[in-house]
């Protein structure tokens, strides 16, 4: 496996980032952390609101403040996502949590959830964030696989409107 870090969302990686879109959208699967679904066709926009939604500027409303981050390995090579909520409304309580996570389709099954979600988990400590939900959905083994191993403790499962069921975790960070 590759060593990996986060990066703050940059313009300077455009081409890797629209490579790691364009796989996303290809495989035809949902895209997560939801901001991945962000048109990047006007790149510099697209990273600016990241940027700004990290500050807590121009959300819709009943939106809270996140900060969002790439998985990048050595060749700069974008490999996941992450979005990072610095804290909880009921909705992000019960199926949201404060991290949403993804690993582009080519690259899973190698490692890197489990360390975009330590990595994601330092981050938070350092928003001051001491006890941290994460979810998946109940048919998402490896999620929760990834969950366990970053020392999820799991609470009561909750059950969305559509019958889905979400698994949700705390961990202590």
């Amino acid at each position: 496996m590759k060593h990996v870090y986060l990066s703050t969302p940059s313009t300077e990686f455009q081409n890797e980032y629209l490579s790691f879109y364009r796989e996303w959208v290809d495989s035809g699967e949902e895209m997560i952390p939801w901001v991945i679904s962000k048109d990047p066709s006007d790149f510099q926009g697209m990273v600016q609101s990241l940027l700004d939604a990290e500050n807590g500027d121009d959300l819709p409303d009943g939106w809270v403040p996140a900060s969002t981050y790439w998985l990048m390995d050595e060749e700069q090579q974008v490999i996941g996502a992450v979005n990072i909520r610095h804290r909880l409304t009921d909705d992000l309580r019960n199926a949201g949590g404060h991290i949403g996570y993804g690993i582009r389709p080519s690259e899973r099954r190698k490692g890197y959830a489990t360390q975009l979600l330590a990595l994601s988990l330092e981050k938070a400590k350092e928003l001051g964030i001491e006890r941290v939900l994460v979810v998946c959905d109940e048919t998402n083994t490896g999620s929760e696989k990834t969950i366990r191993n970053n020392g999820g403790i799991q609470d009561t499962n909750y059950t969305e409107e559509n019958g889905n069921v979400v698994l949700r975790f705390w961990i202590h960070v």
